[in-house]
């Protein structure tokens, strides 16, 4: 397992991509390594199945430029009867992989296990730094420099946004990859993201642009004060 520069975390498959993966393509276009950890396998969405939604994973991954993806295989739904376990195992692929940023689920979301990866996470990355915390069981303390949360259904005003205009068309590439979950197939259901939800990503980081003077825009809070160099 080798380190990495970002790693973006989510709940399911196509939680990262919805929320940063025009940041993440810019990123691996710079050079810098980039993991994703999903921490359940999403085996309770409505439409699509497991082995269905991990080939749309890595097809997703050969276009984001991806160096690795893991997957904790942690119960859809059951996030919060397992938080201590998912705890610690995000406190080893931190100190394992020694991010420099990591990536979490903006805390406001209409889905539970996406405010639950969030509250997970910023548990994680906290621990991790602590010497003490699980000392014989792991590698050795590290903390990322950064905690930032992207949204997936939030459309609150963003603390910090990425101008992704020049890599928006790849993006929708990225998440047209999930084929199962944002179009209506053959035995398939109406859920949320089979109705306009690609056109509602596209509005909003419209909007996140349009705030910030660029064309596409994705957002994120930091979990403690962005700092400047300077003005």
């Amino acid at each position: 397992m080798s380190s990495l520069d970002i790693l973006a975390i989510g709940a399911h498959p196509d939680d990262v991509e919805i929320g940063a993966s025009g940041s993440l393509l810019l990123a691996a276009k710079q050079g810098k390594r980039v993991g994703i950890l999903d921490l359940t396998y999403a085996e309770l969405s409505s439409n699509g199945n497991v082995e269905r939604r991990q080939q749309e994973a890595a097809a997703a991954d050969k276009l984001l430029g991806v160096v690795e993806r893991f997957n904790f295989g942690l119960p859809d739904r059951g996030l919060e009867a397992v938080k201590e376990e998912a705890i610690r195992k995000v406190v080893e692929l931190i100190r394992t992989t020694r991010p420099q940023i990591v990536l979490a689920p903006y805390h406001q979301d209409r889905h539970p296990d996406h405010e639950s990866v969030s509250r997970i996470v910023r548990e994680a990355v906290f621990s991790a730094g602590i010497r003490k915390y699980l000392a014989d069981q792991t590698p050795p303390a590290y903390r990322p420099t950064q905690l930032l949360y992207y949204f997936i259904n939030s459309t609150v005003t963003p603390q910090v946004v990425v101008d992704v205009t020049s890599v928006y068309s790849e993006k929708m590439e990225v998440l047209r990859c999930y084929r199962s979950q944002f179009e209506l197939e053959e035995g398939s259901v109406t859920t949320p993201l089979t109705n306009g939800y690609l056109e509602m990503v596209e509005y909003r980081e419209r909007l996140f642009g349009q705030q910030a003077g660029v064309t596409y825009a994705e957002g994120f809070m930091s979990a403690t004060p962005y700092v400047l160099a300077n003005l």
